[in-house]
């Protein structure tokens, strides 16, 4: 019986990979995703579908405005719906939020770990392929060291 040895070189996969439809393929399918959740969530708070006359009515659909939104598969492009009251906010991410909250815990776990500000953006950068601002990493640290330094001194 004959033995068959191969390596693999990751950083060429890895290319390969990033190079590949599969990214496009993964986010348009999130972006769907995302973009149906978002449209059904504004039926329920609306209580009546696209072109439905009910009594139960408490507000009316408004268009939609266009939102970037950073997550580790890369940045995305959402068409949020919005209503005319205003009132309607989606759950799919916190207002004013940029950044997927899986992003965030993962630079905040660096950050306990004692990874440097300009390390944990080139590590986030190379995960997303998109760039995060030093500035940003500096405040969750600056938010986060209260919290560390109080654990710290209770154990």
């Amino acid at each position: 019986m004959s033995q068959i040895n191969f390596t693999l070189d990751f950083e060429k996969l890895k290319d390969a990979v990033m190079e590949s439809e599969l990214n496009v393929i993964v986010k348009s399918s999130l972006v769907l995703v995302l973009n149906e959740y978002m449209e059904m969530e504004r039926d329920r708070f609306i209580k009546a579908e696209s072109h439905q006359r009910t009594e139960a009515r408490q507000d009316y659909r408004n268009g939609y405005y266009e939102r970037e939104f950073t997550m580790v598969s890369g940045k995305i492009r959402l068409k949020v719906p919005r209503t005319r009251s205003g009132e309607f906010s989606t759950s799919v991410f916190e207002k004013y939020a940029r950044c997927d909250k899986a992003l965030l815990i993962s630079m905040l776990e660096m950050v306990v770990n004692g990874v440097s500000t300009r390390k944990v953006t080139k590590i986030v950068e190379e995960l997303c392929g998109e760039s995060v601002s030093k500035s940003m990493v500096s405040n969750l640290t600056k938010k986060l060291d209260p919290i560390v330094n109080d654990w710290l001194t209770d154990h």
